[in-house]
Formats: structure tokens, C-alpha cells, sequence
């Protein structure tokens, strides 16, 4: 196994210039965006963000687990995680609900790989099972992004997928799942029905 090295060029936090940038275009194309300084403040902001009862998506998220919330969203007696409900489903005999239920929650709360200057948000899956309820499904979504995602365009974007993000992730799966990772499908969001999505930006170097 041919081991790849993260490009650390993509592994710096973004200046106040650019996070004011970034954050003007993000607003301009209907995305809710919020810049705190730390995690733990990004924690409380997201928690304070989600109704009582709701069903909570929480895909896998390297973010997640640095700042506490996955611990937070999946032992919460407020909503609804369904990350415990979907281990209690069979795989082989259970797919459709699995599907349903990933793909469609009241809430999906997460990251991506990287946000644009121009306001574009940027995510690649391997499996694609955490897409579908970015995209439409959910009825709100809520990313967390440490600033050294912030590029300045999209082909930079791809660059840091393929170059730092990837990287990474592949070390992560074989550990995990004992298998590699692959970048099958990208979504690029340009844009969206003002309300649905909120991007907390943290001035900290937080997940791939």
C-alpha cells in the first residue's frame, strides 16, 4: 500500500480577509453563516440550534468527534440521534430503512472538505451516504468548518480533496473499516433556499 502525504498548503487557517470574503458570498447565496473562535463554541452554537424531538443525522466527521459533538448529538435526550437507531438495524435485511432514515432526518449536522471565496460548498463521499440529505433530504443542515478549508476556488478546492483531504481519510477508513477511500462523488452546493443551510465557521484547524 502506497501511502499518500497530506499537502499541508491546505492545512493553514484563513485570514481575516478571506473569512470576511467567504463569508459575504456564502450569505449572498441563501447560507446562513456564523464565525466563532473556538470549538467548544461551535458546540453550543449547534446544540442551541436544534429543536426538541427533532431526528438528528450525524454523519461520520472527523470535526464532530474533535469538538465533542458527536458524543453530544448521539447521548442527547432533547432530539432524536439517529445515529444508535440506525446500529440497532440489520444491514442485509434492513437497507430500506436505513436508506429512509439517512436520508431524510428533520436535522443532518456535519462538515465538508472546502468552501470557495465565490461562496461554493464543497463535499466528496465515497459512498455518497451522507449527500442525499445534504443536498434535499434534511430539513435543516448545519456544517461545522474549521477556516483552513476556506480556498479560493473551486479548482483549488478539488486540489485540497485530492491533496489533503483524501489522504487522510483513506489512513482513517483502513483503520476503522479496513478498507480504503475513494472520492466518488462530490457535491457542490453554489447556493440554497434562505433558512435551510447554516455554516459555523471556527477559527480553529478542525477536521480534514
Amino acid at each position: 500500500m502506497t501511502t499518500l502525504l497530506p499537502n499541508q498548503e491546505f492545512n493553514h487557517l484563513a485570514s481575516d480577509d478571506q473569512i470576511k470574503k467567504t463569508v459575504q458570498a456564502l450569505e449572498a447565496n441563501g447560507i446562513r453563516t456564523v464565525v466563532v473562535e473556538t470549538g467548544e463554541e461551535a458546540r453550543a452554537c449547534v446544540l442551541s440550534m436544534i429543536p426538541a424531538g427533532m431526528e438528528v443525522f450525524n454523519p461520520p466527521s472527523h470535526t464532530l468527534d474533535q469538538i465533542g459533538l458527536t458524543v453530544d448529538i448521539e447521548s442527547s435526550t432533547s432530539f432524536q440521534p439517529l445515529r444508535s437507531r440506525l446500529r440497532s438495524l440489520d444491514r442485509t435485511t434492513q437497507r430500506r430503512e436505513i436508506r429512509r432514515l439517512t436520508a431524510s432526518p428533520d436535522v443532518v449536522v456535519g462538515s465538508v472538505h472546502a468552501i470557495t471565496e465565490q461562496g461554493e460548498v464543497v463535499v466528496a463521499s465515497a459512498t455518497g451516504s451522507q449527500l442525499s440529505s445534504a443536498v434535499s433530504g434534511a430539513g435543516t443542515v448545519i456544517w461545522i468548518v474549521g477556516t483552513q478549508k476556506l480556498v479560493r476556488t473551486l479548482d483549488e478546492g478539488f486540489r485540497r480533496i485530492r491533496e489533503y483531504s483524501y489522504p487522510l481519510e483513506d489512513v482513517r477508513t483502513r483503520q476503522v473499516y479496513g478498507q480504503p477511500s475513494a472520492i466518488n462523488k462530490v457535491l457542490i452546493v453554489n447556493g440554497e433556499l434562505p433558512g435551510r443551510i447554516t455554516i459555523v465557521l471556527v477559527r480553529q484547524n478542525l477536521g480534514f
